[in-house]
C-alpha cells in the first residue's frame, strides 16, 4: 500500500516512538501495519479511515476529537499530522497535550505543500523547545521533549456560533475548526436553498448527504415554521467528526427533528427518504477528489423512494449531470451561474 509522504516520514523517524503512541490525524491504515512492535491509539477525524484502522493489535482506533474513548494523560509519545485546516492544528496541539502523560515527547510531521513551515509558528506557540529532526519526503518532522500536559480538553469550548441568512430566514450554526465554510454560508449552499424556496420540497422527512454543520436541516426547519408550513424531520450524514458534532449542535439549538449519522458515504446509513439533498465534497487535501460524490450518486437510488428526488449543488466543471442521469433518472437544471449549478433528478418509478 502506498503510504502519503507524511506517513513515510514518520516511519523514517520510527526512533522517535518510544512508550505509549498516540497517532492524531492518521490518514492511512497502512501505518499501523508498517509500525511493527509499536502500540497505542490511533485517531482519525474521517469515518471510513476509522473503519479500515480498526482491527489492529496493540492499537486503539478513536473518531475525532471527542471519542469516549480517549484516554487523558497516559500517552509517551504523541505525533500530529498536519491537518488540511490550519486552525486544526491548534485543537490537535490541544488534544495532543491533554492525552500527553508526565515528560512526554510530542512529534509534528507535515508536507511543505501543506504548510509545515507556516504550522512550526503555531507549533513553537505550545512547545517552545521544539526542533527540527529530519526533512524526508517533501515533509518536515519536528520533535518537542518533556512537553507540558494540558489538565482539560473539552471540545465544546472550542465550539463558535454564527448566525447565516438567506432569503429572508435566519439561522444559528455550529462552527469548529475544520468544519467546511466554518463562520459563513458558502455561495454553493446558498444558491442550494434559493431553489428551496422556489421549488420547495413535497416530503416530510429529508436526507441531508454531506451535510457539514447542518446548514440545510436548521433553514428547512425555520423557513417551515416562518410560513406556518408542516414541519420537516431533516436527518444528516457526513463523514468528519467535527461536521456531525456541529451539526448535533445546530440541531439541538433550534430544535431541528432529525438523526446526524457517522457514515463514509452511504455505507452505514439504513433507511429510504422521499428527498435526498447534497452539498458534495469535491476536495481531499489540495486535490481534486469526485470519489466520494461519484460513489453516492451510484448507491442514493437503494436509499431514494420510486419517484423521489435528489437535488445537489456542485462546481460547474464537476460532469456529475450524466452520472446524475445514469443511476436516478431524468435530471434537470434548477438554477446555475458562471460557478454553481443546482441539479434535481427524479428515481425512475
Amino acid at each position: 500500500m502506498s503510504l502519503p509522504n507524511s506517513h513515510e516520514a514518520l516511519l523514517k523517524n520510527r526512533h522517535l516512538l518510544t512508550g505509549e503512541v498516540a497517532l492524531l490525524g492518521v490518514t492511512s491504515s497502512g501505518l499501523l501495519s508498517e509500525l511493527s512492535g509499536a502500540c497505542g491509539m490511533a485517531m482519525s477525524e474521517h469515518a471510513g479511515v476509522c473503519e479500515t484502522l480498526r482491527g489492529r493489535d496493540g492499537w486503539k482506533v478513536c473518531f475525532g476529537y471527542e471519542d469516549p474513548t480517549l484516554d487523558a494523560g497516559r500517552f509517551n509519545t504523541l505525533v500530529v499530522f498536519l491537518p488540511k485546516a490550519r486552525a486544526e492544528l491548534e485543537l490537535r496541539l490541544a488534544l495532543a497535550r491533554w492525552l500527553a502523560a508526565k515528560d512526554a515527547s510530542l512529534v509534528l510531521v507535515g508536507e511543505k505543500k501543506e504548510g509545515i513551515a507556516g504550522a512550526v509558528k503555531q507549533l513553537k506557540a505550545v512547545v517552545p523547545q521544539a526542533t527540527k529532526v529530519d526533512s524526508a519526503r517533501h515533509c518536515q518532522v519536528w520533535c518537542a521533549e518533556s512537553v507540558e500536559p494540558m489538565p482539560g480538553f473539552d471540545l465544546q469550548d472550542w465550539l463558535s456560533w454564527t448566525g447565516i441568512e438567506c432569503g429572508g430566514i435566519q439561522v444559528d450554526v455550529a462552527g469548529l475548526p475544520g468544519v467546511f465554510s466554518h463562520g459563513e454560508l458558502d455561495d454553493g449552499t446558498r444558491m442550494l436553498l434559493d431553489t428551496l424556496s422556489d421549488q420547495p420540497l413535497q416530503a416530510s422527512r429529508v436526507l441531508d448527504f454531506a451535510c457539514g454543520a447542518g446548514v440545510i436541516g436548521a433553514w428547512l426547519d425555520a423557513r417551515q415554521t416562518q410560513m406556518a408550513l408542516p414541519s420537516i424531520t431533516v436527518d444528516g450524514v457526513d463523514v468528519q467528526s467535527q461536521a456531525v458534532t456541529c451539526a448535533r449542535a445546530t440541531y439541538r439549538r433550534a430544535g431541528v427533528s432529525g438523526d446526524i449519522m457517522a457514515s463514509d458515504g452511504l455505507t452505514h446509513v439504513e433507511g429510504v427518504w422521499p428527498v435526498i439533498l447534497s452539498n458534495p465534497p469535491f476536495h481531499s487535501g489540495v486535490r481534486t477528489d469526485m470519489s466520494m460524490t461519484e460513489r453516492f450518486l451510484r448507491e442514493v437510488v437503494r436509499h431514494l423512494s420510486p419517484g423521489g428526488e435528489v437535488r445537489l449543488v456542485a462546481n460547474n466543471f464537476l460532469p456529475y449531470e450524466p452520472l446524475m442521469r445514469r443511476c436516478i433518472g431524468p435530471v434537470e437544471r434548477l438554477r446555475e451561474d458562471r460557478r454553481f449549478t443546482v441539479y434535481r433528478a427524479f428515481r425512475r418509478p
